[in-house]
C-alpha cells in the first residue's frame, strides 16, 4: 500500500473495525475480575471470624 507524500495514516481501516470486538470482551474480562476480587476479600473477611483447630480443642 503506498501513500502520497504528506499524507499521513493515523488508523487502518482495519484497526478501526475490530475496536468494536475488543471493547466488550475487554468489559467482560473486567466485570469477571472485579467479581472474583471482590469475593476473594470477602471470603477473607469471613475467614478470619472462624474457629481455628486450636479454639475447638
Amino acid at each position: 500500500m503506498r501513500y502520497e507524500d504528506g499524507i499521513d495514516v493515523l488508523a487502518d481501516h482495519p484497526v478501526l473495525l475490530a475496536i468494536p470486538a475488543f471493547v466488550p470482551a475487554i468489559a467482560v474480562v473486567t466485570v469477571v475480575v472485579l467479581i472474583a476480587v471482590r469475593d476473594r476479600c470477602v471470603e477473607d473477611d469471613e475467614g478470619s471470624e472462624r474457629p481455628t483447630r486450636e479454639d475447638n480443642r
